[in-house]
């Protein structure tokens, strides 16, 4: 079963917007957690979940579907949005985010959602997971595709690049991952924290078919996303973004990394993403 509506990107990029207008929602709510990262991956999540994945919402475990896994865990509002737009659960019970007894946790958790593939938070161990669940279906004669979303500021764990090898060595040309490239996390800057270029030779020299594209263009998302599906070898696609895309006041803003809206900001960045959609 393939997602609805995929083809039409005018929707697909208002969809990135209704998933940022949640995220700024479900934080601000919340009082707490990652509302730049979700910003910047969010035409990632409407396209993957729109246009790309094999998914269904009434059926979350069939097993034709493919398999997407939030290496970077806390930009998990991002995800919960995009699968509650889906039809996985309720829209209502995004704003339940980081609350005693809700099913949305800080970070995903298996088995306590439906759509969650993984239980992640600790960086740079997603990349390992999805390995391990494109290598299982390729040993299970499967058509399955999975996808990955790392932060760049994650690609400063070693455990990644040992993922990469694994992957390249055993030709998981099934298995697609994506580089969050908005050069912020939590500490600054990622060139100034611990710097992690040249990016793109790296991966290719890692054995990945790589591209590097506009991380805010739904329709250079899908042409890699197809370019992906034919290729040989593993694919890393860099995602070119803004951290806080969407709102002007937190764009390009590391503060924004974990930190959510005041009342007043929360108005203020509603407002913007009200004004696109309408």
């Amino acid at each position: 079963m393939e997602a609805a509506n995929g083809s039409d990107l005018n929707f697909l990029k208002r969809m990135a917007d209704k998933i940022r207008m949640h995220v700024i929602e479900m934080t601000s709510e919340a009082g707490s957690g990652h509302p730049g990262g979700s910003l910047s991956s969010a035409e990632l999540f409407a396209t993957l979940y729109f246009n790309v994945m094999r998914h269904d919402p009434n059926d979350p475990g069939w097993d034709g579907r493919d398999k997407f896994v939030l290496s970077k865990g806390h930009v998990a509002p991002g995800l919960y949005a995009a699968l509650a737009e889906s039809g996985y659960f309720p829209k209502e019970e995004l704003l339940t985010l980081r609350k005693l007894g809700s099913r949305l946790q800080g970070h995903p958790v298996k088995g306590k959602l439906p759509g969650i593939e993984m239980s992640t938070g600790s960086l740079g161990q997603g990349m390992s997971m999805s390995c391990g669940l494109a290598l299982a279906a390729k040993l299970d004669g499967k058509d399955t595709r999975v996808y990955c979303l790392l932060g760049d500021g994650e690609m400063q764990s070693g455990q990644n690049w040992e993922a990469m090898m694994l992957a390249s060595h055993y030709k998981l040309n099934n298995l697609t991952i994506f580089v969050d490239r908005n050069r912020l996390q939590i500490m600054g800057e990622t060139e100034s924290t611990l710097s992690i270029d040249p990016l793109f030779d790296k991966l290719v020299a890692f054995g990945f078919k790589t591209v590097s594209i506009d991380g805010h263009s739904v329709k250079h998302i899908i042409k890699a996303c197809k370019k992906a599906a034919t290729s040989r070898t593993p694919t890393a696609i860099i995602l070119n973004t803004i951290k806080g895309k969407g709102v002007s006041f937190m764009e390009n803003k590391a503060e924004f990394h974990g930190r959510s809206c005041k009342p007043d900001e929360k108005e203020k960045a509603l407002s913007e993403i009200r004004e696109r959609l309408a």
